[in-house]
């Protein structure tokens, strides 16, 4: 039996040809490779260091770590331009309104399904009677705002935007069980009452202080501006 029979047996000549036509393909399977090695190693015997076997297993395991990590930066990517998109829809909702009525009732029934929330509520300090509100708007005392931010902090932030679960000091105004909220104050001027939107999620995890709020801010400036050209209407 020549050499060249020996070392293509149990190959068929398809096989053999195609593997020595191009031997690359072996490397590009990794599969096949550790295949190839644990074969070798089985020949060598326990007492044999295989270096070349356990810096292939090393770069295999940076390889999943580096493809774990390419995924997940892929998919932060995704949802980022999604809340992006998702957040656009929603200040085109908000700059369609054409009076304050329209705008206040438009926030519950037309942006809150956009941002895929179960509430937005507005709420505004004011002393009573206070006339030209919508009857969506909930009316509080003055310091309403900021006790309701500081709930669950041991200081208040000033204006800054609050994501945490869902209190109980918040339910009537939300109307409805939820989970997680959004408290975003707004600064209408030094001259006008203060105000609060509230948004409720009856997702546990989709308001966490972890998450970032450039998206949230936008939003509430944009609403912002256009309360205050409702407001002077």
């Amino acid at each position: 039996m020549s050499t060249e029979t020996s070392a293509g047996a149990g190959l068929s000549p398809e096989l053999r040809d195609r593997l020595l036509a191009d031997p690359g393909a072996i490397l590009d399977d990794r599969e096949v490779m550790r295949a190839l090695l644990d074969a070798e190693r089985a020949q060598q015997g326990e007492n044999v260091i295989d270096i070349r076997a356990r810096a292939m297993q090393a770069l295999e395991d940076r390889l999943d770590r580096l493809e774990t990590t390419h995924d997940g930066v892929i998919a932060a990517a995704f949802e980022n331009q999604n809340g992006v998109a998702i957040i656009h829809r929603a200040v085109i909702g908000l700059l369609e309104t054409v009076d304050l009525d329209d705008l206040v009732g438009s926030l519950q029934s037309d942006i809150a399904p956009i941002l895929r929330i179960e509430t937005l509520r507005l709420l505004i300090e004011a002393e009573p009677p206070m006339t030209r509100l919508p009857e969506d708007v909930h009316i509080a005392p003055p310091g309403a705002v900021d006790r309701i931010v500081a709930v669950g902090r041991r200081a208040p932030r000033g204006d800054d935007i609050v994501l945490r679960a869902a209190s109980p000091i918040t339910q009537p105004i939300h109307g409805r069980a939820v989970a997680s909220e959004a408290l975003l104050p707004l600064d209408l001027g030094a001259r006008r009452p203060r105000a609060l939107l509230l948004m409720g999620s009856a997702d546990a995890g989709r308001f966490s202080p972890a998450h970032g709020t450039d998206l949230l801010r936008f939003f509430g400036q944009v609403l912002r501006l256009v309360l205050l050209a409702r407001l002077r209407a």
